[in-house]
């Protein structure tokens, strides 16, 4: 099957490309709560079991810029079946692992096929977005969000009424398992389309820019998810049970926007929503910083998503544009510099705020954002 052979070929590659999507974000999400039962097991104290989960980021961080060849070579189809598979069997595997070396192979594997899959996804989705000739990226990483919504929920749920967490993470792979069964079949076998890669993706030109500008959107994501948190209990005095509000309104506001972002990108340009949204981002970092009452606080965490949603995705489309790298290879190296922009994030923010503090270093955030902004119109000027 090649991108854009038909209306109804077509259609069946858009769900089945969602349904993708969705199955990445199920399954990470659905690994969040085995994280305590995995402590429990091996006996590790925090900062070794800090150590054995940035397993799964290098497994991640080093399997990226090998995908775009990867897909080059035998098609997004079966790079997504085979890595979906694996996944959900070492899902089930880290259910019931007792040994720390053992643990530490399978989180790395485990890191690998996750990136495999996220940058595969976003190499198909890219490919029949430039093929369809309509706006989807949008879309598609909204059902990544779905996804982790969902499986953060299932899990959460079968453990909350008394499921071992094997029942949980097995219930959860078969779920992916039949996702794959009844989609992949629909992906493309899309090999011929997306050119030679060469073994490593390294950015390049106009490549490297839009790698820069991902690397600030992930580093801005994986700050929220990492220390609003802290911000709100530690710096704003809020209780400890409304650690989590400020994120899942952060998270909530991007999904409502990713759901609706292409219709915007389409009637009104990338360069418009890319303005809008550094602004609404901006704006949002400024009223967390300094926002009197909690409404404004939260006011300013639902605007930071809106702003980030659709930051990614219209990058991503830029990709399926430029004529520097070819597209598979374009995709693997920007997606390793974002990944490394939400690894190093947390960390770098954490040291600023040790030095200085976390205002400041939300205030950092909202700098980069404008330098984002300006990175952004500086690319769209070389696209045109």
């Amino acid at each position: 099957m090649k991108i854009g052979s038909g209306g109804k070929s077509m259609a069946r590659q858009l769900y089945a490309t969602r349904a993708f999507y969705f199955i990445g974000g199920f399954g990470t999400a659905s690994w969040a709560p085995l994280v305590p039962f995995l402590k429990l097991r091996l006996q590790v104290e925090e900062d070794v079991l800090g150590l054995l989960l940035l397993c799964i980021g290098i497994g991640s961080f080093l399997t990226m810029p090998f995908c775009g060849a990867a897909a080059a070579k035998f098609g997004c189809r079966k790079i997504l079946k085979t890595a979906g598979m694996l996944f959900a069997v070492f899902l089930v595997a880290l259910s019931w692992i007792s040994s720390f070396w053992i643990a530490v192979i399978t989180l790395l594997c485990f890191g690998a096929l996750i990136g495999s899959v996220a940058t595969t996804t976003n190499i198909h989705a890219i490919a029949l977005e430039k093929a369809s000739g309509n706006r989807l990226m949008s879309n598609m990483n909204a059902f990544w969000s779905i996804g982790g919504f969902s499986g953060a929920g299932l899990s959460s749920g079968l453990l909350g009424i008394g499921a071992s967490p094997v029942i949980s993470t097995l219930c959860a792979a078969l779920a992916v398992m039949g996702l794959i069964l009844v989609f992949s079949r629909y992906l493309s076998d899309n090999s011929t389309d997306l050119g030679k890669s060469p073994l490593i993706s390294i950015p390049h030109g106009i490549v490297t820019l839009v790698g820069v500008i991902l690397f600030i959107a992930y580093l801005v994501e994986g700050a929220m998810m990492d220390w609003s948190g802290i911000y709100l209990t530690a710096v704003r005095g809020f209780d400890i049970s409304l650690a989590g509000t400020g994120f899942a309104t952060f998270a909530m506001a991007m999904l409502i926007m990713r759901l609706i972002g292409d219709r915007f990108v389409q009637k009104f340009g990338s360069k418009f929503i890319m303005a809008v949204s550094s602004a609404f981002s901006a704006g949002g970092f400024l009223l967390v910083i300094y926002a009197p009452v909690q409404p404004c606080i939260y006011m300013g965490f639902f605007f930071i998503g809106m702003g980030c949603a659709n930051v990614v995705p219209i990058f991503f489309t830029v990709l399926g544009r430029q004529t520097v790298m070819p597209l598979s290879a374009a995709v693997s190296a920007v997606s390793t510099l974002g990944y490394l922009g939400s690894l190093a994030g947390p960390a770098i923010i954490g040291f600023i705020a040790h030095q200085t503090s976390l205002y400041f270093s939300f205030g950092l955030l909202a700098a980069l954002i404008i330098l984002q902004m300006g990175i952004a119109c500086y690319t769209f000027r070389k696209l045109t």
